[in-house]
Parts: structure tokens; sequence; C-alpha cells
């Protein structure tokens, strides 16, 4: 069982150490070599760190023995410890045609290939071809079994998987190795009783270990198996046994069932393990802030844009948690520096110029939101948006000619038309803006800012019973609509009304209208950070 316990170890797969190697070679060489105790002179070299001595006596060796297949092996492992892949998949391929059965230099080539997969996803078929070529002449290598296994498992091919891993010993199938690719594959396959089975049995193996978990979950999370998963993560974390990234796995599956504290608390102690990593950091504040803990999240920006002071998603995330918080310049100078360090995402031209067009100068989000249309020409909301930055310039003939555009398509049609009814009011067209204000409420019958707008327009016209009553509809539908309550308090002024008093004292505690408007703008495009 000693190279299954060697093998059969996800965390980090490495090459076959120089004395099995050696061990498996030296069978190869026979009388070819010409000093008989080359190898061991070799191997001990090694042990004691002095690769360039090494390297000496091996390079002598192949001068004396070009065609020894065994120490085209040796020169692989020397190759793929220095990190020269190139070379060390030469020598392991030079190896296997000098001595097309050792065993030796099939396995190590396919780990070296199984290192690369990271780097070069082709180099996973690679390995599988590698080791079927060992299979087909010795097949029952235990490592060439378990490494198909795992490498079909991830392929996707979990019935073959399976296969491999039947030709493994009783007491190598007991491992918590083979239990977690096991699982993995029945899972795959969507055999959950198996799968949970396969669970049960590795959660109660002595050798239990992070990367048992880790490495399975790819194909839980393909299958949407989050319970199976937070079983394995949560049993992990209670044995002491998990990772940064098991905990941040288990932090994100908590956060995507809606158990924030959970998911904080978690996302916390991954960040025991890595304190400045930046995704998880990240991750900590989208928890804070789907927990309304603006302030919160902020400060798990703050240590992020410290850590990646160019990184534009930073700077886009503080500015909608400091929308969120009315903190309207702050929002303004965190999406100008996203905008500016990636002007081409679309999402961010279209955050800034939401803030914008609600600052002094209007025209400041034109730019910002023709590039969103631009960038999304086929999303009427960017149109919506550049419709009302266009009223909020005063360029009404503009603002007209793009709102017209959106006006009859279901997602933009209530804004579109309220805005196309305050066109008209401000130019006092008021039938053409009352039309306008009753196709938005057709096409959103709660529309609180359509009703207020009505009751400007009565108001204007002095027809002060139809002005109360879409006025204070607006309010019941939203007691902070700022144009309400400003001209209910008018009217309530004028008519003099006995609530005029008391409702001067409610619009002075409206907040100003300006950041939510932005709200409600950011809202209606997803723009998540």
């Amino acid at each position: 069982m000693q190279r299954i316990e060697y093998a059969i170890r996800f965390g980090g797969i490495k090459l076959l150490p120089a004395t099995l190697a050696l061990s498996l070679s030296i069978a190869a060489l026979g009388a070819a070599a010409q000093s008989p105790d080359v190898l061991p002179k070799i191997q001990q070299l090694l042990q004691t760190g002095d690769t360039a001595g090494a390297q000496v006596l091996l390079s002598q060796a192949l001068r004396q023995s070009p065609d020894n297949g065994g120490l085209y092996n040796l020169q692989g492992v020397i190759k793929a410890q220095a990190g020269d892949f190139a070379s060390a998949e030469a020598n392991f391929r030079k190896a296997i045609e000098l001595a097309p059965h050792l065993e030796g230099a099939y396995l190590n080539l396919g780990r070296l290939y199984q290192e690369h997969i990271p780097k070069d996803p082709s180099a996973r078929d690679k390995a599988i071809r590698v080791y079927a070529d060992l299979l087909n002449f010795a097949p029952a290598i235990l490592e060439a079994n378990y490494q198909s296994a795992v490498l079909l498992m991830q392929k996707g091919l979990y019935a073959a998987s399976l296969q491999h891993l039947a030709t493994l010993s009783k007491e190598a199938q007991s491992h918590s190795q083979a239990l977690s690719v096991r699982c993995g594959d029945y899972a795959g396959l969507g055999q959950i009783a198996n799968a949970e089975r396969s669970a049960d049995q590795l959660l109660q193996s002595s050798d239990l270990a992070d990367a048992d978990v880790t490495s399975i979950l790819p194909v839980l999370g393909s299958r949407k198996n989050s319970s199976l998963a937070l079983k394995l993560l949560e049993a992990l974390a209670a044995r002491r046994l998990a990772s940064f990234d098991s905990l941040h796995s288990l932090g994100l599956l908590y956060k995507g069932a809606g158990r924030l504290p959970e998911a904080r608390q978690t996302l916390e102690a991954a960040a025991a393990f890595q304190p400045n990593s930046v995704s998880n950091l990240l991750d900590l504040a989208r928890v804070a802030e789907a927990q309304s803990d603006h302030t919160g999240a902020l400060g798990y920006l703050a240590h992020a844009r410290d850590l990646e002071p160019n990184n534009a998603s930073i700077h886009f995330f503080w500015g909608i948690v400091c929308i969120e918080q009315d903190l309207a310049e702050e929002a303004y100078r965190a999406l100008k520096k996203a905008v500016t360090l990636n002007p081409s995402n679309a999402y961010y031209n279209y955050a800034l110029g939401v803030v914008a067009m609600h600052r002094e100068d209007a025209r400041e989000a034109i730019p910002y939101l023709m590039k969103y249309c631009e960038l999304k020409p086929h999303d009427p909301r960017g149109r919506l948006a550049l419709g009302v930055a266009y009223f909020n310039s005063l360029n009404d003939e503009s603002a007209e000619k793009v709102l017209t555009t959106v006006a009859h398509d279901p997602q933009t049609a209530a804004g579109a038309n309220l805005y196309l009814g305050r066109v008209a009011n401000r130019q006092g067209h008021y039938p053409e803006a009352v039309r306008h204000l009753e196709l938005a409420l057709q096409a959103h019958p709660d529309y609180a800012d359509a009703y207020a707008e009505l009751g400007v327009i009565h108001l204007k016209q002095r027809e002060y019973a139809p002005a109360q009553q879409a006025l204070e509809k607006a309010l019941e539908l939203n007691p902070n609509n700022y144009v309400a309550n400003l001209n209910l308090m008018i009217l309530y002024e004028r008519t003099k009304n006995p609530k005029a008093e008391e409702q001067k004292a409610r619009f002075d505690k409206v907040k100003d209208e300006r950041a939510q408007r932005a709200k409600e703008f950011l809202r209606t495009i997803e723009v998540k950070p």
C-alpha cells in the first residue's frame, strides 16, 4: 500500500520521487550500465539536494549508455524537479521509446501532465492516454488506475472512472481518496443515494483530508448538489481539517442558501488563513451588503482597495455601496475611477452615468450612457437612462427623440412615458403630458412618480381636487416621494388645508430625491459588483 498512499493524494500531484523512479529503472539498465553503482550514487546526491552533482554523473552515464531508457527516465525527474516541463516531457517520452515497459517512465510522464493541467487543459487528455498505454501491458498498476479514475471524473466520464476504481484492491478502495472519487462519480451520474453512501464512508475515513472534498466540488456544483457539498464541507470544518479554499467554498454555499450570518462567519474564518485574499474580501463585502451592513461592506472594500488599487471592480463595488448610503460624491469618485481603469465595461459606464445625471451638470452623464448604449445596443434600459439624462440636461428635443424609441418596450414603457409626460408638462402641453402619464400607469399601475406628475399638472391648472387625489395616491404608494410631498405641501398651503403645517413638517423630513433616483435607476439593470 505504500504506492497508493503516495499516489492517491489530490492536494499536490508530484512526480515519482527519485527512489521510486530508480527502483523502476534499475531492471531496465541491466548490463548496459557500465558502472552498476551509478544509480545509487545519483540517488544519494538527489536526496542531499546536490542536483548539479547528480546531473554530472547522469550526463556521464548517458554518454556511456545513450540507449538506456532508465537513464532518460531519471533525467526527466531531474528536469521536472527543476521546473523544465518541455525537457522533462522529452526525456520521459525518450525513456518510453527506449524501454516500452518501463512503468516508472509512464507514471512520471502522467504525473507531469497532471501538474501541467492548470496551464494547459489539454494535458489532461495526454495524461489519460499515457496511463491507458501503461495499463495496456500492466493492467493492475494501482496508481495508473487511480489517476485514470481521477482524470476521467474531471472530464465527466463518470462510468469509465468507476470502472478504474473497481480494479483497485479492497483496501485501496477504502481510502478516503478513492472514496472521494467514487462519491464524485455517483453524484455526476445522478445516483444520489450511492453518492450519499460514499460521502458517509468518506467522512468516517481516518485519513480524510481537505483535498478529498474540494476536489469533487466542481462535480457537485455542476449537478447543483449543494446539500451534499454543504455536508462534506461542514464536516471538514467541524474536524478542523478545512483549508482556505474549503472554508471559502462553504461560505459561498451559505450565502447561496441565504444563511448570511453563517456565510460571513465562515468567510471570516477563511480570512484568518489568507487575510489578503481580495476575492474573499469581495465576497465578505457582498455578504455584508446583503445584510444591509453598508459600513461593514466598505470596511472590507477598503482593505481590498489597499491591496489592489488598480482593480476597477473594487472601485465599482465601492461606488454602488456609497449610493446605498446616499454618499453621492463618494459614489461619483469611485465610479469614475472604475471607468477610468476599465472604460469598456458597460455596467461601469451605466452606473457612472446614472450618478452623474443627478449632479449639478447632468450633461456629464451623457457620454457614459451613450457608451453603454453602444456596448449594449439591444438593451432599451440604456436608452431610457440616456433620455432621462437629456431631460435633466434640459435638452427636451434629444430626450423626446430617445425616449420615444423605448416607449413601447415592456421593460421601459412606464419610465419612458413618465419622462415623455414630463417633457410635455415642461413645455406646457398638458393634454399630451396626461396621455403619456396614463400610458405609464397602464404599464405600471402602482407607479408613484406618474401619479405625482399628474398631480403637478392638475395643480398647475388649478384643478385642486384631482391634484390632491393624484398626489395623495402617490404618497400612499411611496410616502417619501419628493415631488408628491413638495406639491402636496404647496397645494395644502394654497387651499388653506388644515394639514398644511403637518405636510410641511413631513416634507422637511424627506431625503433629497437625487440619491434615491440614482438607486432606482441602478435597479433597472442588474449591476452586481
